[in-house]
């Protein structure tokens, strides 16, 4: 939609921002291509909501730079850095009709009215609203509210859109069709966006780039499966999921496999792109949703390594999966994550639990 010199739509040069005594956000470089859409995601007061206010302008930065399109826009006033903005709870006029509400950023831009009126038009007819110029927003449901906030942030062109936790006051099912709706609007549209979020499943299913960040602090960046996969330390994959965390010993590494020896005992063989010298200490990381569990005598094929037997001690029933809390029998506790098929393993249960090799992760041990 709008190209840049370097292919970057927004550039952060060093950016941090303290109230009173408190950094809020620690100096943080980022560079966001044109037209993909790139999450902050992390848990409440982690700064992610104060970088997207500095972007915006609502915010003045401490210290850093911000450049939108390879200019630096710390001193241009909000409405003229060209952003569309959607927060969490709409903001939309109540005594404005949608009309008024969606057309409010043209109409500083000197344009005829006809011009105006076909703007709205087409942005209605994108988030799937025709027709709703004369109504008010209290004749709308939250998530039609929501569409009309998308629509008057896309009227205007705007060359990034910025949205805070756009979704959280919605329920479950509702996210779930807005989060696909600003997907699809965002792909076809070829707008960039800075989405923010604490919701992991949110920013994995949307985004190009996961930016993670814990107190101010930008912990990792990448695309969503290499976050998610790799993660850099124990908060990412803590946060991006959930693992299983056990501190042990690097014995030795054979035909691209380490042996890592737990404390307790157990021996693991790990898969891992990284090199580890012989006696490092690491934490052996296992997501949830990678081993199998089967009962006992039933896992067929996937290899020998990493095959260990136990009892189900406790399992919580999601729906569409299910939780098993699995003491094995080499002393280990596992949480195991697996989708609901044709049965339900029962308390007490004896099974073999398998983790492929691929599937473990290391970190250097805390």
């Amino acid at each position: 939609m709008h190209s840049t010199a370097n292919g970057f739509a927004v550039q952060l040069r060093g950016l941090y921002k303290n109230f009173g005594k408190i950094r809020a956000v620690k100096p943080i470089d980022l560079d966001i291509e044109q037209g993909t859409l790139v999450t902050l995601l992390g848990p409440s007061g982690c700064g992610k909501t104060t970088i997207l206010r500095m972007i915006a302008g609502l915010e003045h930065p401490s210290g850093g730079d911000i450049l939108i399109k390879g200019k630096r826009v710390n001193d241009v006033p909000i409405h003229k850095r060209n952003l569309g903005m959607i927060f969490q709870n709409y903001a939309l006029f109540p005594h404005k009709t949608i009309f008024d509400n969606v057309a409010f950023g043209l109409k500083y831009r000197n344009m005829p009215k006809t011009e105006i009126q076909e703007k709205v038009k087409t942005a209605l007819e994108m988030v799937r609203l025709p027709g709703v110029e004369k109504r008010y927003p209290a004749q709308l449901s939250g998530g039609q509210q929501q569409r009309i906030a998308l629509a008057r942030a896309i009227v205007i062109e705007p060359d990034v859109l910025l949205m805070d936790e756009p979704l959280s006051a919605l329920d479950e099912n509702l996210r779930e069709e807005m989060r696909r709706e600003i997907d699809n609007l965002q792909q076809m549209l070829g707008v960039t966006t800075i989405f923010v979020t604490h919701d992991q499943r949110e920013a994995l299913s949307m985004s190009d780039r996961i930016v993670v960040l814990q107190d101010g602090l930008l912990q990792q960046e990448g695309p969503p499966e290499e976050v998610y996969n790799f993660p850099v330390n124990r908060f990412v994959a803590d946060f991006l999921g959930t693992s299983n965390f056990f501190p042990g010993t690097v014995i030795d590494q054979e035909n691209g496999l380490y042996r890592i020896k737990l404390d307790d005992g157990a021996v693991f063989q790990v898969a891992h792109p990284k090199d580890w010298a012989e006696n490092s200490r690491v934490e052996l990381v296992i997501r949830a949703q990678k081993p199998s569990v089967a009962p006992k005598g039933e896992i067929n094929g996937g290899g020998t390594e990493n095959r260990f037997t136990g009892l189900i001690k406790d399992r919580s029933y999601m729906g569409g999966e299910v939780i098993y809390f699995v003491h094995l029998d080499n002393g280990l506790e596992m949480h195991v994550i697996n989708l609901v098929d044709q049965r339900l393993l029962k308390i007490g249960c004896a099974v073999d639990v398998h983790v492929p090799p691929k599937h473990c992760g290391l970190l250097p041990a805390q």
